[in-house]
């Protein structure tokens, strides 16, 4: 059974959410004060705050007070080891799916006597 890191177990159990997804999906356009970061959804600010948290804690945001202001921004370290995770997945089961493949070639090849 591979490893799996405590922080990208975070990190994936906080993008599971829709709103939170959606949070990230705008940081992505660039960082923005919280206020105007949760203009767009229904809620109250105390909960979309809870929200923001989640993805803070996972580290895939950062924030940081400047004034009476709290702006918040993507980590991007945090996606990079999620993208890695996930294409060292992808070629796991590209190579097992090709070897499959191979296997199934052969069990035709013997069942008639030559190629098909």
């Amino acid at each position: 059974m591979p490893h799996h890191s405590a922080p990208l177990d975070l990190a994936f159990h906080a993008l599971s959410d829709p709103t939170r997804r959606a949070v990230v999906s705008r940081l992505a356009e660039g960082e923005l004060p919280v206020t105007a970061l949760a203009e767009p959804f229904d809620m109250a600010l105390p909960s979309f705050a809870q929200h923001l948290k989640v993805l803070e804690d996972c580290g895939l945001i950062v924030s940081e007070k400047r004034g009476r202001s709290r702006w918040c921004r993507l980590e991007r370290a945090r996606f990079a080891e999620a993208a890695n995770w996930m294409e060292a997945e992808r070629r796991r089961w590209d190579e097992r799916l090709g070897r499959l493949e191979d296997y199934l070639d052969k069990m035709e090849e013997n069942d008639d006597g030559k190629a098909v």
